[in-house]
């Protein structure tokens, strides 16, 4: 365990108790030797937390510190990077550069020992296996469901059958493959999902729907608890 995790990691353990706890019984439980635990103690003291207390009386962390430097243990730092990694290769170019962005001010407030780890991570993102076509901008879907706007859609569906509709988008979802808008369909009078990819045309309505997008995706939850399979790309309830 490298000094950054152990740090962390007593500091959850810290967190834990609301009473002054004993340093051996902090050290049995982080696996450690009493005179560590007293250099780690003193570590963070010097970065600024608030733990109070002392040898054979035992310590107690004030609520509401964060630890400057950032600190991420391993499996955090990884899915981080694998996360972002995967929004800058598969996402718009407004998400990609707030990936980006993340990636860097995280890189920037972390220990040195962590950003090694960071700069120099194994996990990859794969290309895709196809690009989808001429989807609408994601920009303005995104900010259709933000703003909880309707939508003038013209649509093609599997079948190449076009159809135009106004929807109701209170959620985008980013599949592998595909972008998938969910909305409440006027036309069929339901929820209805639509690959991004298509949409053939988008008009603005500046309309604002009825319900609240909170409301709509509570309402679509409770139709769907056993259909997660239903807003996949190749549902055959997609757009019909």
């Amino acid at each position: 365990m490298s000094r950054s995790e152990r740090l962390l990691n007593l500091l959850q353990v810290l967190r834990r108790y609301r009473r002054p706890v004993s340093g051996q019984v902090l050290a049995n439980e982080l696996g450690i030797s009493i005179r560590t635990l007293y250099r780690d103690i003193a570590s963070l003291q010097a970065q600024g937390a608030m733990i109070e207390g002392e040898p054979r009386i035992g310590y107690v962390m004030k609520p509401g510190f964060m630890l400057p430097p950032l600190m991420f243990g391993s499996e955090e730092l990884d899915a981080l990077v694998l996360g972002m990694r995967w929004v800058a290769d598969r996402c718009d170019p407004t998400l990609v550069e707030g990936a980006m962005n993340v990636l860097a001010k995280v890189s920037a407030v972390l220990p040195a020992e962590l950003r090694r780890e960071l700069d120099e991570s194994a996990l990859l993102v794969g290309a895709p296996l196809r690009r989808p076509g001429n989807p609408p901008s994601p920009d303005m879907l995104r900010n259709a469901v933000r703003s909880e706007q309707k939508l003038l859609i013209t649509y093609v569906d599997g079948s190449g059958i076009r159809t135009q509709r106004v929807v109701w988008p209170f959620a985008l979802v980013y599949f592998d493959q595909a972008r998938v808008l969910m909305c409440w369909c006027e036309l069929r009078n339901g929820f209805r999902n639509f690959r991004a990819d298509r949409i053939l045309a988008t008009g603005e309505t500046h309309e604002r729907y009825p319900k609240r997008r909170a409301a709509l995706l509570r309402e679509w939850r409770k139709a769907h608890r056993e259909a997660a399979e239903s807003i996949l790309p190749e549902s055959g309830r997609i757009g019909t």
